[in-house]
């Protein structure tokens, strides 16, 4: 499976890491729709390093499709409303 996070690269996961990172994207989400800035930040912090320690970076020179797309590591909860919301 392969994650892009956005402004950072691509990696590749393993499908046992599937599970637990739609979970913790799901929550993400829920956080968004919420307005709750500390859960977002939470959520969003937790996906990221999920992705980067769990993952291997795909080489550049790799051109693949991106099976799910996270926000990149320092997005503020108001611009994930707006990124979401445009993407909707």
């Amino acid at each position: 499976m392969i994650v892009r996070i956005l402004h950072e690269g691509q990696y590749e996961l393993s499908a046992e890491a599937l599970g637990r990172l739609r979970k913790l994207d799901d929550e993400l989400m829920e956080a968004v729709a919420a307005g709750d800035e500390k859960a977002f930040a939470a959520r969003r912090d937790a996906l990221v390093g999920m992705v980067r320690s769990e993952g291997k970076v795909v080489g550049a020179d790799v051109l693949r499709e991106s099976d799910l797309v996270v926000p990149y590591a320092d997005i503020s909860l108001e611009e994930a409303q707006k990124l979401f919301t445009q993407h909707a």
